[in-house]
């Protein structure tokens, strides 16, 4: 009898699980499609279309069916899907790092200040308004763990973003292309190490012996997997001639290593998403294997397992929850201060180190982009009970408009620049 109960539970959420997927890749494929119809990139429409899948929209508008949907089972393969994509998606992030335009002299003191500035000045910002709201709108989070996660959050760039936006709109070898590409690169690594950071100032409650423990692990960590596993990796690549084929048994290989990467950092409490985003770091020069990937693997990443997280970061955000006139203004004043301070500190940036003032209009549009990785850091700070829900649907609406207006605004300003010698001058 037991064994029959456990059976039926077994399908029911079986059922389940696959009527959600069902939903969620139909609506982020047909989303897609209309953003690119109208110029956007397609990941916005799959972000747009997860959050309308949840309390939004679909649970406003049809409570029973959503209810019954997304509410019938337990919401753990969702989430254990939506973490298993994002451990893939950082993989890939990790891999598609360029050093190669850091070697460039003429680029380097640009991207270097550009960087520095799409990241100290929106960090600074968003701890003043982290702090100010947190007692408002996070009342139940620490203070400061609260702030530190939403100056994460305006500091951050969504490189797959920019990317696809770049390429749309045809810059990727343009000099400013290349400098907007190669700061956001760097906006990531310093973001994802200032994440890993920020995890580990939280679990360890500020207790700093505890704290610089931790990061002391995760220093070894790091220099474990580029001074031993790197190498190990890189054999593995021209044994099994990874570069013109991946095999099978090369492709299991690697998902072992980005799920045993993931669950050291776990273990070493920064979440997993930060081992999978090394173990593509320690790839990064393998171009052969990033583009075999792309091309095999990837495509299942970004129509599976994208929407999925899109989907469960729509299951937790609910506009509804800004009743009342403050949290809207609250609202409106995150997204305005997000995209003022990175807007604002790259264009200073980009004037001081050589700049026009096209070009530096372009440069922080370009840097303001954050989209997907911005919803990483708040569905860990989410999870982590940093921010509150307000917090996060105030969050999840900026990292949206932030994405939505950079492709029209580049489309509007492209225009006052012409191509010399693969430059973007402005006329």
């Amino acid at each position: 009898m037991n064994t029959d109960l456990a059976t039926q539970q077994s399908e029911r959420l079986v059922f389940f699980t696959l009527a959600q997927l069902c939903i969620i890749i139909l609506a982020a494929r047909i989303a897609g499609s209309l953003a690119a119809r109208i110029a956007q990139a397609t990941v916005v429409g799959e972000i747009i279309a997860g959050i309308l899948l949840g309390p939004s929209l679909f649970g406003w508008i049809m409570p029973v069916p959503f209810l019954w949907i997304f509410h019938s089972t337990p919401s753990g393969p969702l989430d254990v899907l939506s973490q298993l994509g994002l451990i893939l998606l950082m993989f890939q992030v990790g891999l598609e790092f360029d050093f190669s335009h850091l070697k460039k002299k003429a680029n380097r003191r640009v991207v270097l200040w550009i960087a520095m500035a799409s990241l100290l000045l929106p960090f600074a910002t968003g701890l003043g308004v982290g702090f100010m709201s947190a007692p408002l709108l996070s009342p139940e989070a620490n203070r400061w763990v609260s702030a530190l996660f939403v100056a994460t959050a305006f500091s951050i760039t969504a490189v797959p973003v920019l990317g696809r936006i770049m390429m749309e709109l045809g810059i990727t070898k343009s000099r400013l292309g290349v400098i907007a590409i190669s700061a956001a690169a760097i906006n990531d690594v310093v973001g994802w190490l200032l994440l890993a950071l920020v995890t580990a100032l939280a679990l360890a409650q500020f207790q700093f012996p505890l704290f610089l423990a931790k990061v002391f692990f995760v220093f070894l960590f790091v220099l474990a997997w580029f001074f031993f596993v790197r190498p190990l990796m890189k054999w593995a690549v021209r044994h099994f001639n990874a570069g013109h084929e991946i095999s099978a048994t090369f492709l299991g290989i690697v998902l072992v290593s980005i799920f045993i990467s993931g669950m050291i950092t776990s273990a070493l409490g920064i979440f997993t998403i930060f081992g999978g985003f090394v173990m593509g770091v320690i790839l990064y020069d393998e171009a052969d294997f990033a583009k075999l990937w792309q091309a095999r693997v990837a495509p299942f990443v970004s129509v599976f397992f994208l929407p999925i997280f899109f989907t469960y970061t729509g299951l937790r955000t609910n506009i509804a929850a800004l009743d009342g006139v403050w949290p809207w203004i609250w609202c409106g004043l995150i997204l305005i201060l997000a995209t003022i301070s990175k807007f604002a500190g790259v264009y200073a940036a980009a004037r001081i180190s050589g700049l026009n003032h096209h070009q530096g209009k372009i440069m922080g549009v370009m840097m303001n982009t954050r989209a997907l990785m911005e919803l990483v850091v708040i569905n860990v700070g989410y999870d982590m009970g940093a921010i509150s829900e307000k917090t996060f649907t105030m969050l999840v609406i900026m990292a949206i408009v932030s994405t939505v207006v950079t492709t029209p605004l580049l489309r509007r300003w492209l225009p006052h620049a012409q191509e010399r010698h693969g430059e973007v001058v402005a006329t």
